[in-house]
């Protein structure tokens, strides 16, 4: 298959608020073209597209999208979003060759390879080993997890073999008494409560309700993103607690995620709300937290951790993506 037949390729990051795209021209060229353009807006991921491609005039041939829901069949329903839509249906409206669907924390951990230091903050740890796997997650519209398996030998190139799955959707694991508080609280209104109603945008807004009623302190209308600046500024106290407990109940979960995948190549945290916090999340209670595992508590100390403050990264992970494909097809 000539490589040249792949192109226009098109990407697309599509998450629960937004989706973001860009196209890859010709090959060897960089990515470009990126728009972000707002999920609500638009009936469905077809009409997003075409509102996106009409005014460049482009009639891609191959496209890698990354989504934020599971991808287990033809049929793709958001968790966080209206849309729904199958994948067959998609590929034949937008006249595609080939069309690539992924989980949208697949595609983020398949560009962390291709980051450099200054998309990075490192909080905490040691050294990654190159050898062994990496860890992913990050809260925004919902919680996302992923990661990568190393595929290489000592000395080789790194290949990685991501990880897709629903990771943000396990049961919450509370670590204090006032978190089984929070718990009970959450239980009472959604029966199970994953760890994304708590760590997400959503979750900072339940957390904000549970614990105005935990402190008697009937809480103020206010969004995730009020919730988040009032928090980090210091002028709402509760908005404070909030942020504070955020940051420890996400240490947890990072914790639980490193042990299960041995993750000694690093743990990063994406999505929009961590990046946003800047450097009161380097000193909150997050990475004593993820450090907090009893006998396994040295083990996690090595473990080097960092936040994504990349670009639109996701968008590299669906173009390497493609990358693979062709290569697989002998492209």
């Amino acid at each position: 298959m000539p490589l040249s037949t792949t192109y226009p390729r098109l990407l697309a990051d599509v998450g629960g608020t937004n989706v973001r795209f860009a196209l890859i021209h010709h090959a060897g060229a960089g990515i470009s073209d990126e728009r972000n353009l707002v999920c609500a807006d638009y009936p469905g991921l077809f009409d997003a597209a075409r509102a996106y491609l009409d005014p460049l005039k482009v009639a891609p041939r191959w496209a890698a999208i990354g989504i934020a829901t599971a991808v287990a069949d033809d049929l793709i329903r958001m968790t966080n979003n209206h849309w729904a839509f199958s994948q067959a249906a998609l590929k034949a409206q937008l006249q595609l060759a080939e069309l690539s669907i992924i989980n949208d924390f697949t595609a983020l951990a398949l560009s962390l390879p291709l980051l450099d230091q200054a998309e990075l903050v490192k909080i905490g740890g040691g050294e990654p080993d190159p050898h062994q796997p990496i860890a992913l997650l990050g809260a925004g519209t919902g919680l996302g997890v992923s990661g990568l398996v190393p595929a290489h030998q000592p000395g080789e190139a790194g290949r990685w073999i991501p990880l897709q799955g629903e990771g943000g959707h396990v049961s919450f694991s509370p670590f204090n008494d006032k978190e089984d508080e929070i718990l009970r609280i959450l239980r009472r209104e959604f029966g199970h409560v994953s760890a994304e109603r708590l760590l997400s945008g959503p979750g900072l807004v339940n957390l904000y309700r549970a614990l105005g009623e935990l402190n008697g302190q009937p809480p103020a209308p206010l969004s995730a993103a009020e919730i988040s600046a009032q928090g980090v500024d210091g002028s709402c106290p509760l908005c404070r607690e909030v942020i504070d407990t955020f940051c420890g109940m996400l240490g947890t979960a990072a914790a639980n995620l490193a042990v299960t995948l041995g993750a000694r190549g690093g743990l990063y945290i994406g999505g929009g709300i961590v990046p946003k916090l800047g450097g009161y999340f380097a000193t909150s209670a997050f990475r004593k937290r993820f450090e907090q595992k009893g006998r396994f508590s040295n083990y996690l100390a090595a473990v080097p951790s960092y936040v994504i403050v990349a670009n639109n990264p996701a968008l590299r992970g669906t173009a390497a993506a493609l990358d693979a494909l062709a290569a697989r097809r002998g492209g």
